[in-house]
């Protein structure tokens, strides 16, 4: 099984606004994404694939498994470019639901996830995400929902 089988239902962005979404998790005012370690690896219309590092001890439980809470940051965070690539101007998100299953531990492994919108309203958007270990094994999946607020500024440089 394909580690990100998701990716190619999606079309490309324009090479302006995904260079911008790669660099998401590293801008200077993406404070917790830039923390925890993650990385975009693909962003596409309505689609991002990020990889979240294995780091021990700071993401592990006493029994040597990646927290749960990591997991269920993956997938709160790995929607956020599939979201806002579509617009023009800043926007704040605000996590209006966060359903997560877990399906299987993450042992000394990176997890991968991907996310994706499955339906735009005018406020609130829907999001679909999977998370895999490097194996390709699928460890959980879940559902967010975001309220999109007004727009605040325009893109500019984020360093």
């Amino acid at each position: 099984m394909e580690i990100a089988p998701n990716a190619a239902r999606f079309e490309p962005l324009s090479s302006t606004v995904r260079d911008l979404w790669m660099g998401y998790a590293r801008w200077e005012t993406d404070y917790f994404p830039r923390f925890v370690g993650l990385r975009v690896e693909d962003v596409r219309v309505d689609y991002c694939r990020m990889r979240l590092p294995w780091r021990e001890p700071e993401l592990i439980q006493p029994q040597g498994v990646m927290h749960g809470g990591v997991i269920a940051t993956m997938i709160d965070s790995v929607v956020v470019p599939a979201i806002l690539s579509s617009y023009t101007e800043r926007r704040r998100l605000a996590t209006i639901n966060l359903a997560v299953n877990y399906t299987g531990p993450v042992i000394k492994s990176d997890i991968i996830g991907e996310g994706w919108v499955t339906r735009r309203g005018r406020s609130v958007v829907y999001c679909q995400v999977e998370v895999f270990n490097e194996a390709a094994e699928q460890v959980a999946f879940g559902t967010v929902v975001y309220k999109v607020g007004r727009p605040t500024e325009e893109f500019t440089d984020l360093g």
